[in-house]
């Protein structure tokens, strides 16, 4: 309607009730009419010169004292007096056809019930590892921390998951603490980050803050950047989003670490990490495990754009992808897909946007405790998990599909997918692999550099 006008005033008065538009004046609105079914019956009998008699009540079906409630039910029924009656043969087929379709379907409503029972059972009995487990990292492990944490039954039961009860202080004693944060100087940074939005709502717009944002110096001015991206963060949650019951505690620790870190500023992605800390820890804690999460090397390398530090750990993660699947690697290669198309996703959310909650924590817990390897051999995993799929696929689905993984993606499969993933190559591990990438990086600038002026 935007496209077109209605052109009224040519139109006779008799015609202007009629419904629709009249396009390029070659379909008269007038045919346009909607008809019930009274007239189309009229028309018909014009046509013909013949009335249409509805058959009598006596000639409908006789042999039944109900409608059938599905189609199913019409082949045990006998045609129409107009029709010619079914033969004996004809008959008995009907029937056991129809008796075919009904043990089918019982069969599909029997495996539908094992289906479901087998699911209680698993949860089930993934409630009680939980709660055992519980037992174990309450009693035995947190209080002895230091000493347990690298034994090997602790990172056995590290790798099956966290208990959600114990999930935020075990992750807030994996990141550590180097930065020395306190509760007060967060309450420090958060009053500094208040006074900035009030002096922003009071001398400029949101639009006029979001144009600075990118390009004064001081990254504080980045603060107003987060209320973008705080409606986007797990949308389907309801929490984060204005009015709801989280929305303000993300804006504040997102606010307070642009004001402690102004050299890193906000980056879109953080609100996940963020509000992932924010869901298993208290507001404090969530911000000194979100400030010193993102000093590690890997961290700092993307939210700062380290562009040659991101090439490294991109050329690491292929080295280790050629090794596990060599042929998805060269398909990849034959399109020029690089890891960066996929990968700076998942590393800036750190796979919670990703995958599903539950899952993405689940993958937090183990990168907790193996560090950034974890992230790299996460993607190769999903990676190996598809391989089938995105063998079949050409550049533009391929890059679909990864930026947005299926939602039906199971612990289990992408766990057992992981685990198949070897971190080695040439007897060389990740640190030692991403070391002397570093190593050729540092001698190959030396090559290369000027020669002394005389």
């Amino acid at each position: 309607r935007n496209f077109f006008t209605k052109r009224t005033k040519e139109l006779k008065p008799a015609v202007q009730s009629a419904p629709g538009w009249k396009l390029f004046g070659k379909v008269p609105p007038r045919e346009n009419l909607p008809k019930d079914s009274k007239i189309i019956q009229q028309e018909y009998e014009a046509r013909t010169g013949r009335m249409y008699k509805p058959p009598p009540p006596s000639a409908r079906r006789k042999n039944i004292e109900f409608e059938p409630l599905s189609t199913t039910a019409l082949i045990l029924e006998d045609r129409p007096a107009n029709l010619p009656a079914k033969s004996v043969e004809e008959a008995l087929r009907h029937r056991q056809e129809y008796d075919e379709m009904v043990a089918e379907a019982k069969k599909r409503e029997i495996k539908e019930a094992h289906k479901r029972k087998k699911i209680m059972r698993e949860r089930f009995k993934q409630e009680e590892n939980i709660a055992s487990a519980m037992v174990i990292w309450v009693n035995e492990i947190l209080p002895n921390w230091e000493g347990m944490r690298a034994t090997r039954r602790v990172r056995e039961l590290w790798w099956q998951g966290l208990p959600p009860s114990v999930r935020g202080k075990v992750w807030s004693l994996a990141v550590g603490n180097e930065l020395n944060i306190t509760p007060e100087l967060y309450e420090i940074f958060l009053s500094r980050a208040k006074e900035r939005w009030k002096s922003f709502s009071e001398t400029s717009t949101e639009n006029d803050i979001e144009d600075a944002g990118a390009s004064v110096a001081d990254r504080e001015a980045s603060l107003e950047l987060i209320k973008l991206d705080i409606s986007r963060t797990f949308p389907s949650l309801y929490i984060f989003q204005k009015g709801g019951p989280y929305h303000d505690l993300l804006h504040s620790v997102l606010g307070a670490y642009t004001c402690y870190r102004p050299d890193v500023g906000y980056v879109q992605g953080m609100s996940f990490i963020a509000a992932v800390l924010i869901l298993n820890l208290e507001e404090a804690d969530a911000f000194i495990a979100f400030a010193n999460l993102l000093n590690k090397p890997c961290q700092l390398a993307f939210f700062r754009v380290d562009h040659s530090m991101m090439l490294k750990y991109f050329a690491a993660f292929e080295v280790f992808f050629e090794e596990n699947l060599p042929k998805l690697f060269l398909h990849f290669k034959s399109y020029s897909l690089t890891p960066d198309i996929y990968l700076i996703d998942w590393i800036f959310t750190l796979y919670s946007k990703s995958l599903p909650l539950d899952l993405a924590c689940r993958v937090w817990d183990v990168f907790c405790r193996d560090g950034e390897e974890f992230l790299f051999r996460t993607g190769l995993g999903i990676l190996r998990l598809y391989e089938d799929i995105l063998l079949q696929m050409d550049f533009i689905h391929i890059a679909q599909f990864l930026t947005k993984l299926p939602e039906d993606i199971t612990s289990e499969k992408l766990f057992s997918c992981i685990a198949a993933i070897q971190m080695q190559n040439s007897n060389k591990k990740w640190a030692q692999v991403f070391a002397s990438l570093m190593k050729d990086n540092k001698e190959g600038d030396k090559n290369h550099s000027p020669a002394p002026k005389s």
